[in-house]
């Protein structure tokens, strides 16, 4: 074990989540790989919460042979909670297969969480081997510097180690090879965790973690008002990360109440796709045979899930400030997705309802002309639409026009293609991997979203 405590005064580890109680979750023991392969380590988010200095031997021994990191928690934890899947509730669910590791404390003094992803079996594995594919992994890194890079609130892909494990998939060419994913993220504390204390009718462990999300996720005290205030936190957060989902042209795919963090932070990647073009019924699950979560139905799907957490928390409130808490999705994400298309637009808002109809034009021609939304944020990107675009941005031209720009003209990113990561791409990709273990393709794609975060920052 390194002792990080007496090397320095960073990281700052935690053990919050145990003031929850051992009601919460399980305490686990993470498999035992026949090797070790460090693939990725996100050093840029490792900074952020002290972890930077590690070698390469530390890394592998904290997050592929699981480590405890001193002063955090002793033992992974398998976190306990329900949720409704597809709008079907589901009581036997919880972490299957993977743990919380440990938490720290990031450089602003929020609560980090190291969760894993394909770590071995836990009481909620059911019938999975609660491993995970690399492809699984690869993908899930090209989503998170992905949304990171587009402004949308994500977990991060912390490390990636191979195992050298010959995984059988139904989904995929079978065997495939196996690996171990550590996520940065702040918390883990999903919608179905407080729906899963309803289910039992524990009122006190729901007060319990009522208190605990108010402190560590929005630095309030609990109080006579607490399930009120803190569902009016997730339902402005979600809204916003629903808004962001849009503006990046991202579908989760499977936007489940179990997959929706009270933080606001979207995690857990699995069937998702970037939308080719602005088409409000594009599907990424191909299990998503009703549309439930396609990308035009992903904020209706959200505040779906916000209504079940309001459910769940008349166990302990009244319902009148619960409504009244809900009722603010509606104006919360439409501001929302109105700041978040300006944002990648390049222009800065003038506000009011001249916004509001720039941006219904914009829209309007995006679904009329069929452009891939990538090339048209890029080539559009400072308000100044090409013409070759066609006809059907004529409003949004005119509506553009006396907004301001903040383009920098000396970033080169513009002068190049556009960062897009469509399905192609990722199989592409993924290719290269699978059958001549070159990863140069990928970092190479990386290094490019990288760039185009520092562009549109």
């Amino acid at each position: 074990m390194v002792d990080f405590t007496q090397a320095s005064a960073r990281p700052r580890p935690e053990r919050a989540i145990e003031a929850l109680g051992d009601a919460f979750y399980d305490e686990v023991a993470g498999a035992r790989f026949s090797q070790t392969i460090l693939r990725w380590r996100n050093d840029r988010a490792a900074e952020q919460v002290g972890l930077d200095s590690m070698d390469d031997e530390a890394w592998v021994a904290h997050f592929g042979r699981f480590e405890p990191i001193a002063g955090s928690l002793p033992a992974p934890l398998a976190l306990r909670y329900h949720g409704h899947q597809f709008r079907t509730y589901n009581p036997e669910i919880g972490d299957g297969r993977g743990f919380l590791f440990a938490q720290l404390r990031d450089d602003a003094g929020r609560l980090m969480d190291l969760g894993t992803k394909g770590s071995g079996q836990t009481p909620y594995s059911r019938f999975g081997d609660g491993r995970l594919t690399l492809k699984g992994a690869v993908r899930e890194l090209l989503a998170t510097e992905m949304l990171e890079a587009l402004n949308v609130p994500t977990s991060r892909t912390f490390s990636i180690i191979e195992t050298g494990e010959a995984l059988e998939r139904n989904d995929e060419p079978s065997p495939t090879r196996g690996a171990v994913l550590v996520r940065l993220s702040h918390g883990h504390i999903r919608i179905g965790t407080f729906q899963r204390l309803a289910y039992l009718r524990d009122a006190e462990s729901m007060a319990t973690l009522v208190e605990y999300c108010l402190k560590q996720f929005y630095d309030e005290p609990a109080g006579p008002d607490a399930a009120a205030r803190l569902l009016g936190h997730v339902v402005s957060q979600t809204a916003l990360l629903a808004a962001r989902y849009m503006a990046a042209g991202f579908v989760h795919g499977v936007l489940n109440t179990d997959n929706i963090n009270v933080s606001g932070e979207s995690f857990d990647y699995g069937p998702w796709r970037f939308a080719p073009t602005w088409d409000p019924g594009f599907t990424a699950a191909y299990f998503d045979h009703a549309g439930l979560y396609a990308f035009g139905r992903q904020a209706e799907a959200i505040h779906w899930n916000c209504m079940q957490l309001a459910v769940s928390l008349r166990t302990i409130s009244e319902a009148p400030p619960l409504i009244e808490a809900l009722d603010g999705f509606s104006h919360a994400y439409q501001a929302a997705v109105t700041d978040a298309l300006f944002w990648r637009l390049g222009v800065t808002p003038l506000g009011g309802d001249r916004d509001r109809a720039t941006i219904e034009a914009i829209e309007r021609g995006l679904r009329e002309a069929g452009v891939g939304i990538d090339a048209f944020f890029h080539r559009s990107f400072g308000g100044d639409i090409p013409a070759d675009f066609g006809s059907a941005f004529a409003d949004a031209r005119a509506a553009l026009s006396p907004y301001a720009s903040r383009k920098s003209r000396s970033d080169s990113y513009w002068e190049g293609p556009p960062a897009s990561m469509l399905i192609d791409e990722v199989e592409t990709l993924w290719s290269a991997i699978d059958q001549r273990d070159d990863w140069t393709p990928l970092m190479e794609k990386l290094s490019h979203i990288r760039m185009m975060g520092q562009a549109l920052a």
